[in-house]
């Protein structure tokens, strides 16, 4: 009896530690995730996705995810080329392609990635005037996501974006830049004036030059008025008919 419960006692033992074996042996890697092996501390090589197996005791893996990574990068100080002090964040979109290097090359890469997002910002911002930072967004954009995708190659990852989100301004450069925002639509409200009234004495010109070349065209006018006249008010209005409207009328006489 007692051998029999050694012996049922050992295959339960097997039995556990077979099982432990295999589930660390036995790994299923997700469609956007890579295993990097070591075997015995030295790199063989990157596996899955899928089912894969490793050799207990002798191989190790670190998984890594091949989907895109949305890292915010803090508000960092930052002085402009005019010498404006601004508070600046932003947010990079990156992604490993290489898992091999993102693990061996560099520690951690999404710490090392985030630094280098902060210094780039701080160094490429200062190099622009606040008026650049404000209107020409897009254009430092492409120029941060270059730097950094450059100095980020070497460790297997892919900056494919930056975009700087907010410019937090001191509150004596707000109050300036809203009070040249106003002069400027001011500005601009006197100049849409000025071309009208333009445009308008350009147009009476015109009228006053044909009128010049054909008298009867004033005489028609006048007419014209005195029957909008007649239809709006009921009260009797009197107005001096000029000499030149029976003009024809009298050459037609003498004619005669």
């Amino acid at each position: 009896m007692g051998s029999m419960g050694t012996g049922g006692t050992g295959l339960i033992v097997f039995v556990v530690v077979a099982l432990f074996i295999v589930s660390n042996a036995v790994r299923v890697l997700r469609e956007y995730e890579r295993g990097v092996v070591y075997r015995l501390g030295r790199f063989v090589g990157v596996r899955g996705p899928g089912l894969i197996f490793l050799i207990p005791m002798f191989e190790k893996m670190v998984k890594v995810t091949l989907r895109t990574v949305a890292l915010d990068v803090p508000p960092q100080d930052v002085v402009t080329k005019d010498n404006v002090s601004v508070k600046v964040n932003a947010v990079m979109y990156f992604q490993v392609f290489e898992p091999g290097k993102a693990i061996n090359s560099v520690e951690d890469y999404l710490y090392a990635t985030s630094q280098m997002g902060q210094t780039t910002l701080r160094s490429v911002l200062g190099e622009h005037e606040l008026d650049d930072l404000l209107s020409n967004r897009e254009k430092i954009n492409q120029r941060l996501q270059k730097i950094i995708d450059e100095r980020t190659e070497p460790w297997g990852i892919k900056v494919s974006a930056v975009e700087v989100k907010d410019v937090d301004l001191p509150e004596g450069m707000r109050r300036a830049l809203a009070k040249q925002a106003e002069a400027e639509r001011e500005r601009r409200a006197k100049v849409i004036h000025a071309e009208g009234e333009f445009q308008a004495a350009q147009r009476l010109a015109d009228a006053a030059a044909i009128i010049a070349d054909h008298p009867m065209a004033l005489q028609l006018r006048f007419l014209q008025t005195l029957t909008e006249v007649a239809s709006e008010h009921n009260s009797t209005t009197i107005f001096p008919v000029p000499i030149d409207l029976f003009t024809p009328f009298i050459k037609a006489a003498q004619g005669k």
